[in-house]
């Protein structure tokens, strides 16, 4: 089973970044703790695609109402800022480790990862809601032999599965996007 979940992972996009994360291992989660952690998750998959989702501005539409909403916007970004420095100051944070994942798993560091098998919770935080990190429960697995180890997620439900997806595509996206404007700046 493990390598077939490696294969089905390494099959799909991921976002590959540096992430304030933390990967520890104790017991398989309660279906009402899964439950639990599926209801955040989702709210934290919400609250991190509205924030990174940025009108991109064309310069096109400069009407006066368009220019309340960035202004509107620039003012949200500046709170989101201040709550989160208030809720969990940079300090606080688990150090930024580089992290590839996907609505199946993540490929992390080995170094503090449970042995082969063994349940694990990783807590990624993203920077625009550094206070609400995604909770993936998931089990230890073979993957990668380069200095890495896996992460198969457990217990997700099909939403928050579907929403990692959207996300990570999204990003993928603005990605290609970038290397695409920098080659062509270059």
């Amino acid at each position: 089973m493990s390598e077939a979940t490696w294969n089905a992972f390494s099959e799909r996009v991921t976002w590959d970044a540096r992430f304030h994360a933390t990967c520890e291992g104790g017991e398989r989660l309660a279906s009402a703790a899964l439950a639990s952690v599926n209801d955040r998750n989702a709210n934290v998959l919400v609250a991190v695609a509205a924030l990174m989702d940025r009108r991109v501005d064309t310069g096109e539409d400069d009407n006066a109402l368009s220019q309340e909403v960035a202004r509107l916007d620039a003012k949200l970004n500046v709170l989101m800022e201040i709550v989160n420095r208030l809720l969990l100051p940079q300090a606080a944070l688990p150090p930024r480790i580089s992290l590839r994942f996907n609505a199946l798993g993540a490929v992390l560091p080995w170094d503090g990862l449970p042995p082969i098998g063994q349940p694990v919770l990783l807590k990624l935080h993203f920077d625009v809601v550094r206070a609400l990190p995604l909770e993936l429960p998931g089990i230890r697995q073979p993957g990668p032999m380069d200095g890495k180890g896996f992460v198969a997620f457990e217990g997700l439900s099909e939403p928050v599965r579907d929403e990692i997806e959207r996300l990570v595509f999204r990003q993928h996206r603005r990605q290609v996007a970038e290397a695409r404007a920098h080659a062509t700046q270059g």
